[in-house]
């Protein structure tokens, strides 16, 4: 995985932008959805938010340049969002944090063992973010939470491995 240090600020906001990509977004026989963490709070809290799609697309290399096209109209100042690429079962395919012009993909977990470490690792981030919360450091309760989020990314579905670990190959 990449160290990526991301600012402190709420992950919990619209990104106010409008990806170049729509043509495709209301189309439901487009296997890959392009998606964002649902903003509102009440989703957030419940724990059953599902994410709000920005866009469709009809191949996976189309998904990724969505991303970056999203990525283009994010704010120089503003936090990375994490952006993830749904399979039409709602299975992650590839998720990473965009940012001013560019998005810094997770790579996947490579075997159930790797990603059995990764949700143990993600745990003790949010359990450490918590206390961080408890001792009134929300800063870096936030920066813990990111750090988690970024973890919880490279749980890629063990159908899509393979394939979206070959993608960021080709890609890089």
């Amino acid at each position: 995985m990449f160290d990526l240090s991301l600012p402190i600020q709420p992950s919990i906001r619209p990104s106010g932008h409008t990806p170049h990509c729509l043509h495709g977004a209301a189309d439901p026989n487009r296997p890959f959805a392009l998606t964002v963490p649902n903003p509102l709070p009440a989703a957030q809290m419940s724990g059953l938010s599902a994410p709000m799609v920005l866009a469709r697309f009809a191949t996976l290399p189309d998904a990724m340049q969505g991303a970056i096209d999203h990525a283009e109209g994010i704010a120089p100042d503003a936090a990375p969002q994490m952006i993830a690429i749904l399979d039409r079962d709602d299975r992650l395919v590839l998720a990473g944090a965009a940012s001013d012009f560019a998005v810094a993909w997770c790579h996947p977990v490579t075997s159930a063992a790797e990603a059995r470490s990764v949700v143990h690792g993600a745990s003790q981030l949010r359990a450490q973010a918590g206390r961080a919360q408890d001792w009134r450091e929300p800063d870096l309760a936030q920066r813990l939470r990111q750090r988690a989020d970024l973890l919880d990314a490279r749980l890629v579905d063990p159908l899509w491995r393979g394939f979206a670990a070959r993608a960021l190959q080709i890609a890089a």
